[in-house]
């Protein structure tokens, strides 16, 4: 896969049977977010970054896009968002772990952040 071709792509539905990625996919594809990081919760993968803002009002303006990102493909991330930064976690609750439609949306996160 081409890098910065992933906020490019669009999210596909997951149902009952889908599986999370395999490892040489999420390599692949973990390595066209270089500032994403894989992280485990509670025994679950999942792909995180915190962004940085001067203060809090950007900040809430990102994450209500991010929102409206999420509700378009009705995938929904964690979202913490505190003075100076947005932490974004996304995940495939249907899965538990990792789908390709995880690293879409954080593409298409980095697209609504801009910096």
């Amino acid at each position: 896969m081409e890098l910065n071709k992933l906020n490019k792509m669009v999210c596909e539905p997951c149902g009952k049977g889908t599986l999370i990625i395999d490892l040489l996919e999420k390599a692949d594809l973990i390595d066209q977010l270089p500032s994403w990081h894989i992280v485990t919760k509670g025994g679950v993968e999942n792909l995180q970054r915190v962004y940085v803002f001067k203060n809090f009002l950007q900040g809430l303006e990102f994450t209500n896009k991010v929102g409206l990102l999420a509700e378009e493909n009705d995938h929904h991330p964690e979202i913490t968002v505190k003075w100076g930064e947005v932490s974004i976690v996304w995940w495939t609750h249907s899965v538990m772990g990792l789908h390709r439609n995880d690293f879409i949306l954080a593409s298409k996160s980095d697209d609504l952040y801009g910096h």
